[in-house]
């Protein structure tokens, strides 16, 4: 699925889902290095447990954050599937 980021220096947030678990989550734009880390350690986790631990996290004085945009992505994946 591709899904678009509102709000972070990220533009848009890929992945597959498998068996209700996560995969091969990629992020265009945004802090290479963090958003690799991100896509590491969400790997094969359950769609639940990654939208329970990123929501809500803010990144500076925004409202939002690239791991907040995944668990918005993650919600939408599962209103929609």
């Amino acid at each position: 699925m591709k899904y678009t980021t509102k709000g972070t220096c990220s533009r848009e947030i890929d992945f597959e889902v498998v068996d209700g678990k996560l995969h091969n989550v990629g992020f265009v734009g945004g802090c290479n290095g963090n958003l690799q880390g991100i896509g590491r350690l969400v790997e094969g986790m359950e769609i639940h447990e990654a939208i329970d631990r990123l929501s809500g996290i803010k990144c500076g004085m925004k409202n939002t954050s690239c791991p907040d945009q995944l668990a918005s992505a993650l919600k939408e994946y599962l209103k929609n599937n």
